[in-house]
């Protein structure tokens, strides 16, 4: 399939792999960009160091296109973008914070820019600071959030009606029905997230992962909205913020309740009662871990099949 969002990353699906924290090593990155796809490294859960060393890895694993994303929030965030430079890195997804500030830095460096943003707000903020598309993320999505808990069959309309730059949907989607969906929202790609969490290759905890596959519909929460809203799979930890939530605690109070590396207790080392277990909505109709490869050619084979079956419709 050929449009702008293919063109432009030189790839062969408009199927984007989420650059997740904890999940998205190198390992993740290049299995879906070695079959078509565009394989992200989220350099959020990692050093300087380490991020140098996944995207090293990465260009081993892969001669196809690979990108990374880069929190703008990070503490050593010049540090980050001095290394995108030095490893020669082609594609930046950048999220969480003000896209003005980096970039025109990026843009000079000869890197594609795209942007994650959860309302026209920002998606006119980053068109306005040049970046090549943005990723439209709805509500349903997992990790942190946008605190206008705009869904996605709503925000992707919207998005596409108040840029011209390339859309990419995210949020909630997990399948070649939601794909298409997107797409009829006037998506230009999609971005997905929870569906490669699971995959063989993320670097998630294997119990995180069977904690995923074995949740139910409702087992996630949007969580932690007076510090960053994020939303969270149901354990003795999110339990915890509920209530400390439902008695009005304070942002200091529930940032001491959260400590330090919660996520990577959780999500990397496997403490799925104590852990900050991070997760789409679309979770639930997931049930079983395999492949990058496999999860991207389903839904690939799947969006055309249902496609079809729409095209067929007689009215």
């Amino acid at each position: 399939m050929a449009n702008v969002i293919t063109s432009l990353f030189n790839i062969k699906y408009p199927i984007i792999q989420a650059g997740m924290v904890w999940c998205s090593g190198w390992r993740l990155a290049a299995a879906v960009s070695n079959v078509g796809g565009l394989g992200i490294i989220g350099a959020g859960s990692m050093y300087p160091e380490v991020l140098r060393e996944h995207i090293q890895k990465c260009k081993q694993a892969t001669d196809h296109p690979f990108a990374v994303n880069v929190p703008l929030l990070y503490p050593n965030i010049k540090e980050i973008m001095d290394i995108l430079v030095e490893q020669d890195v082609k594609i930046v997804f950048t999220s969480a914070g003000n896209p003005a500030t980096w970039t025109s830095f990026l843009k000079e460096k000869g890197m594609t820019v795209v942007h994650v943003i959860a309302n026209t707000k920002f998606a006119l903020k980053a068109e306005q600071s040049g970046v090549d598309a943005i990723v439209a993320e709805g509500f349903e999505a997992g990790g942190h959030n946008g605190r206008e808990e705009t869904t996605t069959l709503c925000l992707i309309p919207m998005i596409k009606q108040a840029v011209k730059i390339p859309v990419i949907a995210a949020g909630g989607i997990a399948s070649g029905k939601s794909m298409l969906a997107a797409f009829s929202l006037g998506a230009d790609a999609v971005q997905i997230g929870s569906a490669f969490a699971v995959a063989e290759e993320s670097s998630a905890h294997p119990n995180f992962k069977e904690r995923i596959i074995s949740s139910a519909e409702g087992d996630t929460k949007l969580r932690m909205k007076k510090l960053v809203p994020v939303r969270l799979l149901k354990n003795e930890f999110a339990d915890a913020v509920a209530q400390a939530e439902a008695n009005g605690a304070s942002t200091t109070e529930l940032a001491t309740l959260l400590g330090r590396a919660r996520a990577k207790l959780g999500m990397f080392e496997g403490d799925i009662a104590e852990g900050e277990l991070e997760i789409g909505q679309v979770s639930a109709m997931l049930n079983e871990i395999k492949p990058a490869a496999i999860i991207l050619h389903e839904i690939w084979e799947e969006f055309l099949s249902e496609k079809d079956k729409l095209s067929a419709l007689k009215f």
